[in-house]
């Protein structure tokens, strides 16, 4: 009988293991096998504890998003104003443990299970519905009527940014991506993006 407890760090492992092989292989194409493997564990318990890939896949979404909402909170509690708030989403999305080589990773891979998968695509919703209140909140005081258009126009380059970075394998691209969507934004506060 397992000790008391062992079942939440069990879990980490295994979330942990499943973003490290997702960024290793690159693609979905792993198996509950691999993932256990590279926990340290048997491919039966992965089972017992997540019931097959797809939920696997979901639970390390999820951990990815509850890191990366961690990330905007601290960023926006820290941010003095509404523009100041909006370049810390940003930069919020760019940091360096959302923008490692594994999660960008599996943030694709996300979006093409999201397409076959109802659970992924209510996760993937709540993440694009969060982003873009996030941005609509803070440009509506700065931009008025413009701030939906805006907001999606951010929120599409960030989405944009993390898929030329995983296709361009480039390391050091944060601060890249970084720049742009701000150069983005200050455009958009400007009026000179419609």
């Amino acid at each position: 009988m397992p000790k008391l407890g062992m079942e939440p760090i069990r879990r980490a492992a295994l979330v942990k293991a499943t973003i490290d092989e997702i960024g290793a292989v690159g693609s979905l194409d792993v198996t509950v096998s691999k993932i256990a493997k590279r926990a340290g564990m048997s491919s039966a318990l992965a089972h017992h504890y997540f019931g097959g890939k797809d939920q696997i896949f979901l639970a390390a979404m999820r951990h990815t998003l509850t890191l990366y909402g961690a990330e905007v909170r601290g960023a926006l509690a820290m941010a003095d104003g509404p523009q100041s708030r909006l370049e810390a989403v940003i930069r919020a999305s760019f940091t360096s443990s959302n923008f490692r080589r594994e999660v960008i990773a599996a943030w694709l891979n996300f979006y093409v299970l999201a397409q076959s998968s109802p659970d992924a695509q209510r996760l993937l919703s709540v993440y694009q519905r969060r982003l873009h209140s996030n941005l609509v909140f803070d440009l509506r005081p700065l931009i008025g009527a413009r701030a939906v258009g805006a907001a999606h126009r951010i929120a599409g380059l960030i989405d944009g940014l993390y898929l030329r970075q995983g296709l361009a394998r480039d390391a050091n691209a944060s601060g890249d991506a970084t720049e742009h969507a701000i150069t983005l934004l200050r455009a958009e506060l400007r009026g000179g993006a419609q």
